[in-house]
């Protein structure tokens, strides 16, 4: 019993394989400005900006697990308010996890929602 529980024990503490992923050419965010209630969907190709009102959104990758197209969406985000020269944010957004890398932004949300097929 105890052989057993030190090989569960060395497989647990393995690191997990990494999933592989595939770049797509763009992909489909969602900008919701909290002032007037509207949403915008962004539909852009990789390094393509887009605006809605006084915020420019930069798509630099989307990604999706490979073999799964509509999987789980990976963008790569550059978000600039107002013309700044430092983005409001800069990341990755995951589509099933808006929240756990959100721009933090007193009237904008944006969240990814899927990478395009073309």
């Amino acid at each position: 019993m105890r052989k057993v529980l030190t090989v569960l024990a060395m497989l647990m503490a393995q690191p997990l394989a990494a999933q592989d992923a595939t770049t797509a050419p763009g992909g489909t965010l969602r900008v919701l400005d909290k002032i007037t209630g509207r949403t915008h969907d962004l539909e852009l190709r990789n390094g393509e900006t887009g605006t809605v009102g006084l915020l420019a959104v930069t798509m630099m990758e989307c990604r999706f697990p490979t073999g799964n197209r509509t999987g789980d969406a990976f963008a790569l985000l550059s978000i600039v308010y107002n013309n700044e020269p430092d983005p409001v944010f800069r990341g990755w957004m995951i589509a099933s996890a808006p929240a756990l890398n959100a721009l933090d932004h007193q009237r904008y949300d944006v969240w990814a929602l899927r990478c395009s097929s073309e």
